[in-house]
């Protein structure tokens, strides 16, 4: 196991997500890996370098970085090479590849997708959006989503939602529960409509965990249901196959999310939106002079 042993350290002059992101999907292929992550953000100047580089004498192993500053660069990848260390600035091949198609040269400005403009305002704003809006909230709200996610309880709609609105997407969502009737406004929304299922089996186990947590002393929200229905195997799978045929019945696609990750999940949704809107595009105008015909 020993040779499994791998210190691994995350150089970044921002927040480090692009190497998190990095570093999950490519770890993820080594199940039998040891590695000791040593992340490193925020590092701008020659002496936060400095505190990199001592750790990584002390710990040594592969350094991932996606410094842009050169300076930092050119100190970072010459302390590596006396540590005998490698260094793999993971931007440069994308980096190398948009210079030569546009001809001029990146600016080198750390953290620059995180400037203060129009997109990340648009992401704050269907934070907010979310945050009314879960759980069948502020029902008038519904008209102004991209999306509205439907389904169950206890079915991945609002952590999808919170994924999908940090992409910017104003995401509603909106529990389905049996002799309760939906929203007046859900059925006359102007957006996608979207219903999230999964196994009877994986929804009892998040439930019955939920369950745990508050105690096992009823529901919150809109959870109507009795506690023992709630996790009843066949009041369950009456639950499901119902909101299933009312999202049919409804034309509103349903994803499948038991064996997918959320980040799958809003994957799945935005793909579906896209559908959707390509639908619209293509759709004769019902206003237009062939309807009139």
């Amino acid at each position: 196991m020993e040779n499994n042993r791998l210190d691994l350290h995350l150089v970044s002059d921002a927040t480090g997500e692009t190497l998190n992101a990095i570093v999950r999907a490519t770890t993820a292929q080594f199940d039998q890996a040891n590695i000791t992550y040593h992340r490193w953000s925020l590092i701008r100047t020659r002496f936060q370098l400095h505190r990199v580089i001592e750790g990584i004498e002390s710990e040594p192993g592969p350094v991932l970085s996606t410094l842009v500053d050169r300076a930092l660069r050119g100190e970072l990848d010459t302390a590596c090479q006396r540590l005998n260390v490698r260094v793999v600035n993971v931007l440069d091949p994308v980096m190398d590849v948009l210079q030569e198609r546009i001809g001029t040269q990146a600016s080198a400005r750390p953290g620059k997708q995180y400037v203060l403009n129009a997109d990340y305002f648009s992401r704050i704003d269907a934070m907010h959006y979310v945050l009314a809006h879960d759980d069948g909230q502020a029902q008038p709200g519904l008209a102004e989503a991209d999306v509205v996610l439907v389904g169950v309880s206890r079915s991945s709609k609002t952590p999808t939602c919170f994924y999908l609105a940090n992409r910017g997407i104003k995401a509603a969502n909106v529990p389905l529960v049996p002799n309760v009737p939906v929203p007046p406004g859900l059925l006359e929304v102007k957006c996608p409509v979207i219903g999230l299922t999964l196994a009877p089996e994986a929804l009892i186990d998040i439930r019955r965990h939920r369950l745990r947590l508050i105690g096992g002393g009823g529901t919150t929200g809109l959870m109507r249901q009795d506690s023992s229905d709630y996790v009843d195997e066949d009041a369950v799978k009456a639950e499901l196959l119902w909101a299933r045929r009312f999202c049919t019945a409804q034309g509103w696609p349903t994803i499948d999310v038991t064996r997918r990750s959320i980040e799958e999940t809003a994957a799945t949704v935005l793909q579906l939106m896209e559908a959707w809107h390509e639908r619209r595009k293509s759709a004769p105008d019902p206003t237009g002079p062939s309807a009139e015909a």
